[in-house]
């Protein structure tokens, strides 16, 4: 069944679904009345019943089924500002591999620099992150709120954070890992294709981050939250 979510249900018997998500029913998948689809809501889902294929279609609740348990941590990746092809490819993956939240950084090597179209931009990232959400069946979308500076970070609440590194007093992510627990707040942060200056890395670890490294291998920006991400599963997952 092909999954979708509203931000809201006010009446189990008639959910209306937005524009886009009744586009791509009506034209896209071609459904008929009575088909059955998934509707998420508050982490929550619903399994339906299509009603109306007018333009915008309705449906109503035939079973709801509880909120699933996480089952890793909370990650969040800080992730310097690449180009949109590859940011595609960034919030498609992490999403698929549950990731909890993106935020967008500019970083002094950074090729691509915000350029006063930012809303229109997380407008947009939003949009990948809900479809990639459908596809993998997740009962709740990656946030992404807005574009930060590096020094932002700092100031963040999370129970461990770290910087990507090549340096080589990093230290292992399988012995970070170690430590960290299924409750826990996880912040990563992944420079752009250059990797973070000197003066960046330091500005971070005085603020109380640590520098890991994934191993001999260096990766590209692109991919490595999805290592970061696969290792994380791999870890907790049983």
């Amino acid at each position: 069944m092909q999954r979708y979510f509203v931000s809201k249900i006010d009446n189990y018997e008639d959910i209306i679904l937005s524009e886009d998500d009744s586009y791509h029913i009506i034209k896209v998948m071609r459904m008929s009345l009575k088909d059955k689809i998934e509707v998420v809501c508050s982490g929550v889902l619903h399994i339906c019943e299509i009603t109306s294929l007018d333009k915008v279609v309705k449906c109503r609740v035939i079973e709801s089924v509880l909120e699933n348990v996480r089952k890793i941590p909370k990650v969040t990746i800080a992730q310097a500002l690449v180009k949109e092809q590859k940011m595609d490819y960034i919030l498609q993956k992490s999403t698929e591999l549950g990731v909890f939240e993106i935020i967008p950084i500019s970083c002094e090597r950074s090729v691509v620099k915000p350029d006063g179209k930012e809303t229109k931009k997380i407008e947009r990232w939003r949009k990948v992150l809900k479809e990639a959400s459908e596809q993998s069946k997740r009962t709740d979308i990656p946030k992404i709120e807005r574009i930060c500076k590096l020094d932002e970070l700092k100031s963040l609440d999370f129970t461990h954070k770290f910087i990507c590194s090549v340096n080589e007093k990093s230290k292992s992510i399988k012995s970070v890992l170690s430590k960290v627990d299924i409750d826990d707040k996880i912040l990563f942060v992944i420079g752009p294709e250059g990797g973070l200056s000197e003066k960046e890395e330091k500005l971070l670890m005085e603020s109380g981050f640590e520098a890991i490294s994934f191993g001999d291998n260096v990766l590209r920006t692109e991919t490595s939250s999805l290592f970061i991400l696969s290792v994380v599963n791999y870890e907790f997952l049983r």
